[in-house]
Parts: C-alpha cells; sequence; structure tokens
C-alpha cells in the first residue's frame, strides 16, 4: 500500500506540474562583451548586498572574474580626479557608468527552467532572468532532467549560453526505476543523486520516515535540500520535522501553518475537497492562515523560535501566489502583451488540467480570503527576518500569469510590503540567496575575491523597484512629458557584459515571431466565446 501510495503521489504531481517534457535547449552565446583580463566599472555608487547603504562615486576593477579592487574616487556632486583612479591595463575595458548604481547579481531561489507544457524554452527563460539582473538561480526539481539541466549547468560556468549560473535540485525520486518505499531506498537514492552531481534535492513530501532518512542522508553528504510541504503529507510532517531533521529551506508557505496549529492537526478541509481539483486546492490554501496560531502568541513565537535556531531558510515565493488576491490585476499585466509566450497565454486560461490554472469561478470571497492570508503570512516573514531569520527571494515563474524574470521584481516589492527595508529586501535577493546555497564565498555582495556578478541601474533601486522592471517606471518630467526610466542597463556575469536591454528585446521578438506564425492575439478568458477546458 505504501509503495502504491508513494508511486500515485509522484506520478500525479509529474504529469500535472513540472515533468512533462524537455524544452528546447538554449543555443550557443552571441550576446555579451568580454570577458577581460581587466574591466573597470567607472563612477557608480554601490549598493553592496549586505544591508549596508549606497555609497559612491566607485570604482570597481575585476581581473579574470575575480573582483580585485574596490575603490572610493571622490564624493557626490565634485567631480573625480582622474589622477587618484585605478589604471587600466592593455588589453583591458573601461565601463563609463557614472552616476549609475550597481548591486550584486540576484539570486533566484526558485526558477523553473521553462516548461514544455507552457512553451517555455531554455533561450525565453534565460533571457527574460538576465535581462532582470538574475545572475543565479536554483532549478527546484530539474523538470527538463537532471542530465539536461547538468549539460546547461556547465554550459553556463563556461559562458557558452546567455544563461545564469545554475543550481540543480532533483525532486526526490526522480530517475528512481521503482518507487521508493524505504528508508533504505531511501538513502540509496540520496547517494545516487549526489554521485550524479546535483547540488541538491527539492522534496514534496513522503512518509516520515522515509523523509527522516532521506534528509539525513543528505545532510551527512553535504548537500542542501528544499521543501514544498504539499498536502498529501502534510498533515503528519510539517516544516517543524523537515527542518529538525535537516531540511535547508522551506518553499512557499505550506506546512508553517500547520506548524502553528494549536486546536487542530488538520487543517478545515470542507468535506466534498477534491485535492485534484485546482480551485478546490487553492481556495482552502487561502484559508489555512487563519487556522494557525495568533501573531506574537506563545506557541507561534515557539515555532519561530526552533526555526531560527536551526538557522532555517524560508524562501516564501509571494509573487505566485499574487492572482488568488487580485486576479484581474495580475492578468492584466502590462508585460504580458510583448513578452509572454501564447502557448505560455493559454497555459494560465482557466484549466482542468495545466496546474496553477485554477480559475474555474474564482470571485470575490476567494480574494478576500487570501488578501487575509497574506497580511498573517507577511507578519511570520517580516518578524522572522526581524529575528535574524533568513529569508530569500524567489519566483517560481511559469505558473499563474507570472512571467520569468519580470515576476522575481515583483517578489522584490512584496517583500517590501512585508516590511523589509528597500535595503532588506536587496540582502535577500542578494547576500540570503547565495548563504542558503552555499555560495557567499563566490557571489552574493560586492566584495573583493568574489566573482564580477553585477546588476548595473541608471535609477536608484531603493527609491523605486519599478525601475527594476524590463519596461521600466512611468515619469513624468519637469517639461510634462510621460516618460519611462529605469530597467537594467547592465548585467554582469562572470565579468561578461550584457546589455540587458537588448536581452529583453531579443525575447520580444520571439514572441512577436510566435504570434505571426500562429496568427495571435492576446485575449482575455471568456471574452472569444470559445469553449476552455
Amino acid at each position: 500500500m505504501k509503495k502504491l501510495y508513494t508511486y500515485l503521489f509522484l506520478f500525479l504531481f509529474f504529469s500535472t506540474s513540472i515533468l512533462s517534457a524537455q524544452v528546447r535547449e538554449a543555443p550557443d552565446r552571441f550576446r555579451g562583451e568580454g570577458p577581460y583580463n581587466q574591466l573597470i566599472i567607472r563612477g557608480i555608487t554601490l549598493i553592496n548586498g549586505n544591508g549596508a547603504p549606497p555609497r559612491g562615486p566607485m570604482d570597481i576593477v575585476v581581473e579574470d572574474n575575480k573582483i580585485v579592487k574596490i575603490a572610493v574616487v571622490g564624493y557626490p556632486g565634485v567631480e573625480i580626479d582622474d589622477t587618484k583612479r585605478p589604471q587600466l591595463k592593455d588589453g583591458g575595458k573601461e565601463l563609463d557608468c557614472e552616476g549609475m548604481y550597481l548591486l550584486p547579481g540576484f539570486v533566484d531561489m526558485h526558477g523553473h527552467i521553462g516548461g514544455k507544457a507552457q512553451g517555455a524554452d531554455a533561450e525565453y527563460v534565460f533571457k527574460l532572468w538576465m535581462g532582470h539582473g538574475i545572475t543565479t538561480v536554483r532549478d527546484p526539481a530539474c523538470g527538463n532532467g537532471l542530465d539536461w539541466v547538468l549539460s546547461h549547468r556547465k554550459r553556463s560556468e563556461t559562458n557558452e549560453i546567455t544563461a545564469p549560473r545554475i543550481s540543480a535540485y532533483t525532486v526526490f525520486g526522480q530517475g528512481s526505476e521503482e518507487p521508493i518505499s524505504t528508508p533504505e531506498m531511501a538513502r540509496a537514492w540520496v547517494r545516487s543523486n549526489a554521485q550524479k552531481g546535483a547540488n541538491g534535492i527539492k522534496f514534496f513530501g513522503a512518509p516520515p520516515e522515509i523523509m527522516a532518512a532521506a534528509l539525513d542522508e543528505n545532510k551527512k553528504l553535504g548537500l542542501r535540500s528544499a521543501c514544498h510541504h504539499a498536502q498529501m503529507d502534510v498533515g503528519r510532517w510539517n516544516v517543524l520535522h523537515s527542518a529538525r531533521a535537516g531540511l535547508t529551506t522551506m518553499e512557499h508557505w505550506y506546512g508553517l501553518p500547520e506548524a502553528l496549529f494549536e486546536d487542530k492537526t488538520v487543517q478545515h478541509y470542507p468535506l466534498d475537497y477534491n485535492y485534484q481539483n485546482e480551485q478546490h486546492r487553492f481556495k482552502e490554501a487561502g484559508r489555512l492562515w487563519t487556522q494557525a496560531a495568533e501573531p506574537y502568541s506563545d506557541h507561534w513565537n515557539k515555532v519561530m523560535q526552533e526555526l531560527l535556531d536551526l538557522d532555517f531558510t524560508i524562501d516564501p515565493t509571494f509573487n505566485i501566489y499574487e492572482a488568488s488576491r487580485d486576479l484581474q490585476r495580475t492578468r492584466r499585466l502590462e508585460w504580458h502583451e510583448e513578452y509572454t509566450m501564447p502557448s505560455l497565454w493559454r497555459f494560465y486560461m482557466p484549466s482542468k488540467i495545466s496546474h496553477g490554472s485554477y480559475w474555474h469561478y474564482w470571485g470575490t470571497e476567494e480574494e478576500v480570503a487570501w488578501k487575509k492570508n497574506y497580511q498573517l503570512w507577511m507578519t511570520f516573514i517580516n518578524e522572522y527576518k526581524n529575528r535574524g531569520g533568513r529569508v530569500t527571494a524567489g519566483s517560481d515563474s511559469g505558473f499563474i500569469y507570472q512571467l520569468y524574470g519580470f515576476a522575481y521584481i515583483r517578489e522584490l516589492e512584496l517583500l517590501r510590503e512585508a516590511g523589509f527595508h528597500p535595503l532588506e529586501v536587496i540582502r535577500s535577493a542578494t547576500l540570503n540567496g547565495a548563504e542558503a546555497l552555499g555560495m557567499d564565498d563566490q557571489i552574493g555582495t560586492v566584495e573583493v575575491g568574489k566573482l564580477a556578478d553585477f546588476v548595473i541601474l541608471e535609477e536608484n533601486p531603493l527609491q523605486n523597484m519599478k525601475t527594476l522592471y524590463g519596461t521600466g517606471a512611468i515619469k513624468l518630467t519637469e517639461d510634462n512629458e510621460v516618460v519611462r526610466v529605469g530597467g537594467v542597463k547592465y548585467t554582469v556575469k562572470d565579468g561578461i557584459i550584457f546589455d540587458a536591454k537588448q536581452l529583453l528585446e531579443d525575447v520580444k521578438k520571439m514572441v512577436a515571431a510566435q504570434k505571426t506564425r500562429e496568427d495571435y492575439e492576446i485575449e482575455q478568458p471568456g471574452m472569444n466565446k470559445t469553449k476552455e477546458n
């Protein structure tokens, strides 16, 4: 029975969510300048990712993809004395960024590399990410298969493709010839996963003895882990159980309210609930936080303190559920017209089979419940950060009207809404992500000795994070002209300079070409009077 249960859960998840088929591989890189034996970025204002305030003007010197010098070269409003600046070597490259802002490259802790069902190929996804300053992603499922992801990880490391660096977390049990039904099988699979080269494991839940064995073995091997505590097992194994067993990161928020229950062990499911009906699933998920302990109550504080003591990381992915609290806003986002593939738009439509397309009859009552859900969820996350907990930024794009790259910037805005200072938001997007991946010795802050991963903008993102969107921010000039400002100007990854706007222009052309081939225009659900799934 246990074998059958494990098989059915994995089969149902894989067949309806991620593991449908491989997407088209990324082509060889044809964008980006460099790398150079020396790169000097001149005159920037530095936001270095560790929570420190901006400072500038500064020159940053990179040699062989390592930061070798960070020099203060003057004062705001005062002409820079060129004789006191770092000198360019033969064959070096200068990048004049006077008056601009420089941050560490962003880390997306929940980045699925496309999806066949969504029609989102690797080049499309990678360029949307890179066009928004994302230089590192954790693929929390390896939905295209571990070998495929490891191949792209290697090609990204050698900069053969235009792509962020990739951290590969395989879904627990993926590739196993038979369902994992014993602790011994779990340990053997974990060892095999490590030998194949995965960076970690993504769990969705399993019987307690199997979860405990897998996490213990994974921890012994020094690998990291993530878990979406799906409703199929959360009633007996919540976030606290996982954290105690060695889980390093939780995804979304499933499993956390369950750990906060005081008067129950299972959420109040309606008696006609069916998990395979996604409107049931997401509707009732929006009522879960109100069933948890009150904020700042004894139990609430006890659970938080234990997670803090375990140095546990929370990756909330606020953005991916935002349509639940405001569907009309989310499906009308301005970038859909030019950046969303027709196939991806169709995937978002109300459907009984596409994961996350649960708009069977979504209404005011559902959205009001989700708004309350967010208030309580954000209260926990903000306080966790305030007490020293690690919170990261992840997008989970490709579902629920959330587009790669753009959704990541929305995640930063939602962290701000939760109560994070803008500098705390940037730290979640950079240093915290690097720490969670075990890569903070290489990326996450702008420091001597670290890799040359940068986001460069002409506008101050602390004042307005909308300037990070590829579509920029709307501004009325002194001459009463409406203009767009912002968008990432340069994404630097491994010392290679990418014109971020050019990468997004490439994506626009891909989308336009596909629309021409299909004679397609984006239409809102039901407006064309065709029968939806």
